[in-house]
């Protein structure tokens, strides 16, 4: 069904592609019989050039709008070609009666011949009138065979834009449910145990629902925005950790990035909840990002036990997952490992989403 709206080209602009091509094919014939012959044989040339003209038309569009849309497209070839050479066959013959007995009347003193003649005389119809119904179709078709195609590529496309758009919308409002339902978690604790670090936790979470809803829905942030929210994030966990928690952060951004937006945040955010939520001792996390000129690489690293390791792979990785084949398909790295009583998460992506855009193009 999508094909079938989608090979339409829109019909102003299929009406001025129609009038361009067929003024200009008409006034190249003219044009070259203009050079070729004198001024009596020209008249009668441009009347005989403009009734096969007509037919030229006529039988292109029905050969493209009725037999090649509702047999050719449809792959009924045999029905197609039976109904094509009929179709040529009589569009010769009205092309034929139209010259000699309404046409040349006007500018030409020629015996009529019958119309038996004309339905019978195959090779004469075939020679001067068919092959010129036939040229003028093949050109045209060929010419909306590739606007057809431009148009059903460009139509593809904004359909696979708008639904990698639309399930990046569902992956989203997944994941920010996911993240706010853990941090929720978190003031909730605070606030059971009477902790005076519970205002000070709600202010920070103001801070991160604010980057969620303004910056969530974009196409991309810059890392360092990305940054500066993780930082807010781990504040807010340390008020829960106290000194249990500690947090090595590294950066080196020589060269700026940008990224999905809430992409290294869910990766800090599930390191919290399948690692310092899992143990009752000292908690470990590490965080760093560094960029070069092509890629930028974000890396999370903590402290496991081997059922939570078990649970790591859940929600939150795997959405990330699906993000990121919607928006980088093979242009990014995933690198999950577990090694000693250490999980890591090891994430490259292309610097800039330009670089990204060119290289699907």
């Amino acid at each position: 069904m999508i094909m079938n709206k989608t090979r339409n080209l829109k019909p102003k602009k299929e009406l001025g592609y129609q009038i361009i091509f067929w003024v200009a094919l008409f006034l190249f014939g003219v044009a070259k019989n203009y050079g070729e012959h004198d001024h009596l044989n020209f008249k009668a040339l441009f009347y005989y050039d403009l009734c096969h003209w007509i037919f030229q038309i006529i039988g292109a569009n029905f050969i493209y709008f009725v037999l090649i849309r509702k047999y050719f497209d449809s792959k009924r070839y045999t029905l197609f070609f039976i109904y094509l050479f009929v179709s040529l066959y009589i569009l010769g013959v009205l092309n034929r009666i139209f010259i000699v007995y309404a046409a040349e009347p006007f500018f030409a003193d020629y015996p009529k011949d019958s119309i038996a003649d004309i339905f019978s005389d195959i090779k004469y119809l075939l020679f001067h009138y068919i092959f010129t119904i036939i040229s003028g179709s093949f050109i045209f078709v060929s010419i909306m065979f590739i606007l057809r195609y431009k148009n059903e590529k460009h139509s593809r496309l904004q359909i696979q834009k708008e639904k990698t758009e639309l399930e990046l919308k569902v992956l989203k409002s997944q994941l920010n449910p996911h993240f706010l339902f853990n941090t929720l978690n978190n003031i909730y604790s605070l606030a059971i145990s009477n902790s005076a670090a519970t205002a000070q936790s709600i202010s920070r979470l103001s801070d991160i629902l604010d980057y969620v809803l303004a910056r969530g829905q974009e196409k991309m942030v810059s890392a360092a925005e990305e940054l500066k929210i993780i930082k807010d994030y781990v504040e807010l966990e340390k008020l829960r950790y106290d000194e249990r928690l500690t947090v090595n952060q590294s950066e080196n951004i020589e060269f700026p990035a940008f990224i999905p937006p809430l992409l290294y945040l869910s990766l800090v955010e599930n390191a919290f909840k399948h690692g310092a939520e899992k143990t009752s001792g000292d908690i470990e996390i590490n965080i760093s990002l560094f960029t070069d000129r092509n890629f930028a690489t974000f890396k999370v690293e903590n402290h496991f036990y081997e059922k939570a390791a078990d649970e790591r792979i859940g929600i939150g990785l795997n959405n990330i997952k699906k993000q990121l084949e919607l928006y980088y398909t093979d242009r990014h790295s995933l690198e999950i490992e577990k090694f000693g009583n250490r999980f890591s998460v090891k994430l490259t992506t292309p610097l800039h989403y330009d670089q990204l855009y060119n290289h699907r193009r």
